[in-house]
């Protein structure tokens, strides 16, 4: 015991289960093995842990054999490569199996209070719990779900977990000392990378619940996907390009722009319906006078090879049909303080907005009523099977979580989750159905969406080079947090002036970036753009509206990607099978290369193709890292290259430097 406490805790040790648990001052922690070489770790105040909490894990863990070891004032559990110790004060360190090299450690916020736990009470039962963990010098942190900060490695950042447009907080982190972390807490709150310490904090919330691997980047991959749930296999069709704007208001604009691009031969796989489609929002159906026969769109996009993807929103106008009904039955997330309204929002017969409500997702009768709506009004008749999610934050004004009451417990408990709920939804019920093929577009996620179908996008971004410069990082930490299928609005979501030569610059660059990204979708709101509301639309943005030169490009990397869609598919079975991600950062392959911990401004697109796209205006050459360990191709131009070097390479216009490695033949010049 420490001298400098006054009155230390000797706690209590005993084996449950194949789990190690702790007792102290009221406190209990139970770490039990979770998978091969992971444990879960739990830690309430004032009982037992609980069972039964919202969070990511599956419901079952895999069958791991493990050992508990207790000896006097120390109590020891070994998973495969990883071992905890635990000393007498309850706390816990993480240690690499086969030398005890310490992988990461609990750290005391002060010699005598508090410890490395903390739990300040909030009332009924709830804490503001604080997890402290011991800060490295050479440690670099990557994951954590979305952000438009621009950096892969995260330490030093203070990071809030909440969800909001363009920022999705996924509580996984990654760090280059051989472990993964998932902070299994739907709970509003924060983690704190500073290099005094790494600090995760719940607002609100009754335990501390997280999980650890150890092993390198693509190993802890496939442990954390085996825990939270692997994608399903990406559809044929999704793999190809999607055409999208702000929005085409009406069947005929819609179909329009489809027959162009079969009038010109140009590969395309999806069109998107956007907002305001509906009566009204939240009655989940056609507006008739706008789209007359959603039959006859649906069956001529059939015939063109075209899957029509429909935007689906959570949200519910007073003025929709289903509003009474849901209010009555409390299928709308609950408030704690004044009216069952979560946010402002335009609709259609009416000149202002309304205050609508969103469903609660966590509550299993609305998820099943509002399912049965979109399986009445666009499967059933007319065979629509992929949705676009829109808005599944859920895009609260004000976003005042702590005022909220979901199915599943308070907003500050659970409200990260809810976007992964919302992606359950249209994934159970179209299983239910006999769906096999299941991928749904997200504006927001959490940890597990993946097993769901979900698709996340990087929200509505700004239309100029720093904002592309960003989406590199926000996509590799992404693909570090579980979330294999991923994309940006190609160009942009802001504004862009189809006219303007230098925008047509940056979507030359982004388009290029967008044909070797998970998913390839162009959208954006074009300039000239409209007041929001019901009669909105924006400029034109289909491949043929930046101009000849332009075009001709975009046009080219239309038709690779279509050429590459037998590697893309093969590389989202990786994803399927392995839980290895489809972007992947430069390390996840080469670990042992530490250059590759830095390259920030690159990445492998599966484990065969090394892309550098273009970030900044002007630009007709790129240097880019190439990792040691393998031998790399211009795709280009043939040249041969050794890794463990920078390399200066053409970048005209017309061109996104590739590199093939150890002789990987993919189609990528004509």
């Amino acid at each position: 015991m420490s001298l400098a406490q006054s009155s230390p805790t000797v706690g209590t040790f005993r084996e449950r289960g194949g789990a190690l648990e702790w007792s102290g001052r009221q406190e209990t922690v139970r770490i039990e093995p979770w998978g091969p070489d992971a444990v879960r770790v739990r830690a309430r105040l004032g009982g037992p842990v609980l069972e039964g909490l919202p969070g990511a894990l599956l419901d079952e863990a895999p069958a791991t054999p493990s050992t508990v070891k207790i000896e006097e004032g120390r109590g020891q559990l070994t998973v495969g490569t990883l071992t905890v110790e635990v000393n007498a004060e309850g706390l816990v360190r993480f240690l690499r199996t086969e030398d005890s090299a310490e992988l990461l450690a609990e750290d005391r916020a002060h010699f005598w209070w508090p410890g490395s736990r903390l739990y300040t009470a909030v009332g009924n039962g709830h804490h503001r719990l604080e997890q402290r963990f011991a800060a490295y010098d050479d440690e670099k942190l990557y994951g954590l779900g979305q952000h438009q900060h621009g950096r892969l490695d995260q330490k030093g950042l203070v990071l809030d977990l909440v969800q909001r447009n363009a920022e999705v907080g996924i509580p996984v982190l990654t760090s280059s000392r051989g472990y993964t972390l998932l902070w299994n807490n739907p709970a509003i709150g924060r983690v704190e990378l500073a290099h005094n310490g790494t600090r995760w904090v719940a607002d609100s919330a009754r335990q501390i619940d997280y999980w650890i691997t150890a092993g390198d980047p693509a190993a802890a991959q496939r442990r954390y996907s085996a825990v939270t749930g692997r994608t399903p296999m990406l559809p044929e069709w999704a793999a190809g390009f999607w055409q999208c704007k702000l929005r085409y208001r009406t069947q005929d604009e819609l179909m329009a722009v489809a027959r162009e691009y079969k009038r010109r031969g140009l590969p395309i796989s999806a069109i998107v319906c956007d907002f305001f489609h509906w009566t009204h929002l939240g009655e989940w159906k056609f507006d008739p006078k706008e789209w007359p026969d959603p039959a006859a769109m649906v069956r001529e996009l059939e015939e063109l090879g075209i899957k029509l993807v429909v935007s689906v929103w959570p949200s519910v106008s007073p003025l929709s049909e289903n509003h009474p009904v849901m209010e009555q039955r409390g299928w709308f997330i609950g408030t704690q303080y004044g009216p069952m309204a979560h946010a402002d929002w335009p609709d259609k017969e009416v000149a202002s907005t309304v205050q609508v409500a969103f469903y609660d997702a966590t509550n299993p009768e609305a998820r099943e009523f509002v399912w049965s709506k979109v399986k009445e009004n666009y499967l059933d008749p007319y065979g629509i099977t992929a949705f676009w999610l829109d808005a599944c934050e859920p895009e609260l004004k004000p976003g005042f979580q702590e005022n909220l009451r979901y199915w599943a417990g308070p907003g500050l408990e659970v409200g990260n989750i809810y976007p992964a709920e919302n992606a359950r939804t249209f994934y159970e019920g179209l299983v239910a159905t006999g769906e096999e093929e299941v991928v749904s577009l997200n504006r927001s996620a959490w940890a597990g969406s993946q097993r769901y179908g979900a698709a996340l996008w990087s929200g509505d971004i700004g239309t100029d080079f720093p904002t592309l410069r960003r989406q590199i990082a926000a996509g590799l930490n992404t693909a570090l947090s579980g979330i294999p299928w991923w994309n940006t609005d190609i160009g942009g979501f802001h504004g862009g002036d189809p006219d303007d030569p230098a925008y047509r610059e940056v979507m030359v660059r982004w388009f290029q970036f967008g044909a070797l990204s998970p998913l390839m979708r162009l959208h954006g709101f074009r300039d000239p753009g409209m007041p929001l509301g019901p009669a909105m639309t924006g400029g034109p943005n289909e491949v043929w509206s930046y101009g000849e030169e332009a075009g001709a490009v975009l046009e080219k990397y239309l038709r690779l990607r279509e050429r590459l869609k037998p590697y893309v598919l093969r590389v989202m079975r990786e994803a399927h099978e392995e839980g290895l991600p489809v972007m992947r950062p430069l390390f996840l392959e080469f670990p042992d290369d530490q250059a590759t911990w830095s390259v920030d401004d690159s990445y492998l697109f599966g484990p065969d193709l090394l892309v550098a796209p273009v970030l900044t205006a002007g630009a007709t050459a790129r240097t880019a890292y190439l990792p040691a360990g393998a031998t790399w191709t211009d795709a280009w131009t043939g040249e041969t290259y050794q890794g463990g070097r920078s390399v200066t390479v053409d970048a005209p216009l017309d061109r996104i430097p590739l590199f093939l490695r150890d002789g990987a033949r993919l189609p990528v010049a004509e």
